[in-house]
Formats: structure tokens, sequence, C-alpha cells
């Protein structure tokens, strides 16, 4: 990676919180807000439960599904802001930003492989971490998926996940990771800010979302670190959020410990 002169690395670093100002910087403010709202309630963290994919308008089902798909396409955006910043200052000069990070299908069975695993070495560990912060009451009840029954809802829940992980690794791994080393910071220094930037948007989970999630964008930045690839980044946490959105709305009317 090429590191740029002062004045440009001053304008790149610029840039990166312009654009999490946008996208993921803004979520992790509304996040701690909530966490401060959860935390001054009578109630006890832990008794406490965070909704998420919920129905908007339940009452009108095509209303309904219009927000869900303008929930999950207008964060879309930054994606594609990221994208266009990153074919500028990208070497070789005239490389497709895409290839420079790894956002390509030039290697789909190996990306898949490494997905999956990735999936496998995150997810386990984090059902466990999650039950045990909501043990020791320092994290919420999270309801994953509270769309209605309906012909969509599965399929809402699966583009939901597919959008979150274009825009985390997309932005927070390819982008963050590509701009910060062009001015000047040290590979540990990327990897550790990233992931504090990526716990702090799941702050209104509770402490627990927050630790996880800081866990995950360590792995997940040092095998970027490794291979310069975002696909199986984005492979592996799209596996993760199917799982728990569509996993919780077919088991959690069955079990209690969710």
């Amino acid at each position: 990676m090429t590191v740029l002169v002062p004045g440009e690395r001053r304008r790149l670093v610029t840039e990166t919180w312009l654009v999490l100002g946008v996208s993921l910087g803004a979520s992790a403010v509304w996040a701690l807000l909530s966490l401060v709202r959860k935390l001054t309630e009578p109630v006890p963290l832990d008794r406490q439960t965070t909704a998420m994919n919920t129905s908007r308008a339940p009452d009108r089902p095509w209303l309904d599904l219009a927000y869900q798909l303008a929930e999950i396409l207008l964060p879309l955006v930054p994606v594609l802001l990221a994208l266009f910043l990153l074919a500028h200052h990208l070497p070789p000069l005239g490389a497709s930003p895409h290839r420079g990070i790894g956002f390509d299908l030039a290697r789909p069975v190996h990306d898949t492989l490494a997905g999956l695993g990735l999936a496998a070495l995150i997810g386990l560990p984090g059902l466990g971490l999650y039950l045990g912060a909501r043990e020791l009451g320092l994290n919420t009840t999270i309801s994953a998926a509270g769309l209605p029954e309906i012909w969509w809802g599965i399929p809402v829940l699966v583009l939901a996940a597919v959008g979150n992980a274009l825009l985390e690794e997309v932005v927070m791994v390819g982008y963050l990771f590509t701009r910060w080393a062009q001015a000047g910071w040290t590979t540990a220094a990327v990897i550790v800010t990233s992931a504090l930037v990526r716990g702090s948007y799941h702050l209104y989970q509770g402490f627990g979302g927050f630790v996880g999630n800081v866990v995950m964008g360590l792995i997940l930045g040092l095998v970027y670190a490794r291979t310069r690839r975002v696909m199986p980044l984005v492979i592996a946490h799209t596996v993760l959020d199917i799982v728990a959105f569509v996993g919780y709305a077919l088991v959690a009317p069955h079990v209690t410990w969710l």
C-alpha cells in the first residue's frame, strides 16, 4: 500500500470520518444513546428486550414490505460511496476498487469455504458470549426477528443479512483498512480502531454486544490483513446474520432460553 504525503493523508482520514458520519459512525451515536436510555430505565438491562427487524406497518403488508426494502437498500448507498471514493488513490493506477479490496467473484470456492469457516469460528462462541452476558445482567434479550408470519418474511430477513454484511465489511474493512493504511497507520492501529467502531454501533444491544462485535472485528481484521480479500468476510457475516435472523424466527417460539 502506497503511503501518501502528509496533506493528502489528512484529507483521506477526514474522508473516512465523513463516510462513517453518514453510515456506521452515525449508527454508533444512536447505539450509545440507546444504551444510555436503557441503563437509566428502572428495569434492569437483562430484563429489557432489543427488537430487530420489526414490522413497520403490520396492518398494511405491502407498505410494510416497502419499509423493509427501503431499510435494506438505503444503507447500501455508503457502500457505493466507499467504492466510488476508493477508485481514487488505489494502486496500481486505474485498478478496480472491487478487485483492490478483494470484493469480487475471482475465488468463489475458496471465499465460500473461508467464509463458512469464519462463521463457525465466530458464531458458536458468540452465542455463548451473548447468553453469558445476559445472565450477568450486561446485555438485553435480543429479539432478532419481529416480522409477522407472511410470505415475504424470510426473504426479507435474508436480504437484511446480506445488506448488513455488505455495509459493515465493505465500509469497515475494505474501505477503512485501505484509507487508513494510505494515511500511514500501522496495521495494528487499523485493526483495533475498526474493531472498536464495529463494537460501538452494537452498543444498543448491551455490553455483551459491544464486546462480541469487537472480538469479531479483530478476527475479521486479522484475516483481511493477511488475505486482502473482503469477500470471505461478507460471506461469513451473511451466514451469521441469516442464522441469527431466520433461526430466531423459526426457533424462538419453541424455546425459552433465547
